[in-house]
């Protein structure tokens, strides 16, 4: 059996891919409006075709709609927000304080994304050297559903400012399973091709030059 013929991905493609990647914002402000559930379905789909170490298919996505689980999960945020902010000197402090850090409160869809260390797929191969290799793996399936969203007209925020130790007894996810991600997903109130923290003046965008190393 043959493959079908592989697509032209023409200049025209790329110039759209381009946009893509420029409009895709880590999003913090959300409109409530309900997302219709077959395109959470079809963006976790979606998120499976990502590359894997060994095709071990690691990714594991919890689907959070429970009141009770949000709340533990807003007020694990706030926790670890606020020792964030304790460990800034005071001007910085201060700016941190405004930041608008998360869409817990209003985003219609939280997706919380773990890799699963035990998985029975891939049979270990390429994991001996770099076992961290695993987690990249469902890092790279995040990346996949950002840009799919984006795609929908959806935004996706990604929540760091969390303690991950509580948060498998909280979503009721096996032990073993180590989060990678929790995602806020929505339409957003507002459409920027900046980061967020580069308009709050908390970092600026960095020319791509300075991270291009040659040897």
């Amino acid at each position: 059996m043959t493959d079908k013929q592989a697509p032209l991905f023409d200049p025209a493609f790329r110039e759209k891919f381009d946009a893509l990647v420029q409009w895709r914002r880590d999003v913090r402000r959300f409109r409530t409006d309900p997302v219709d559930p077959a395109h959470v379905d079809q963006l976790v789909a979606q998120a499976c075709l990502s590359p894997s170490v060994g095709n071990c298919q690691p990714w594991r996505f919890v689907l959070v709609e429970d009141p009770a689980m949000r709340a533990a999960v807003r007020d694990n945020f706030k926790r670890s927000n606020a020792e964030a902010l304790s460990a800034y000197a005071e001007g910085r402090a201060a700016l941190y304080a405004r930041l608008k850090l998360a869409g817990l409160d209003d985003a219609p869809v939280q997706l919380a994304v773990f890799a699963d260390p035990e998985t029975p797929y891939g049979h270990g191969l390429g994991r001996r050297s770099m076992p961290e290799m695993l987690e990249y793996s469902v890092v790279g399936a995040v990346q996949t559903l950002w840009l799919a969203a984006r795609t929908r007209g959806l935004g996706v925020g990604w929540v760091s400012i969390l303690d991950p130790k509580p948060m498998n007894a909280a979503l009721d996810a096996p032990k073993p399973w180590r989060l990678i991600a929790y995602l806020c997903i929505g339409y957003p109130m507002e459409e920027h091709t900046d980061p967020e923290l580069e308009r709050a003046g908390w970092q600026d965008r960095v020319d791509p030059a300075a991270f291009l190393f040659r040897r």
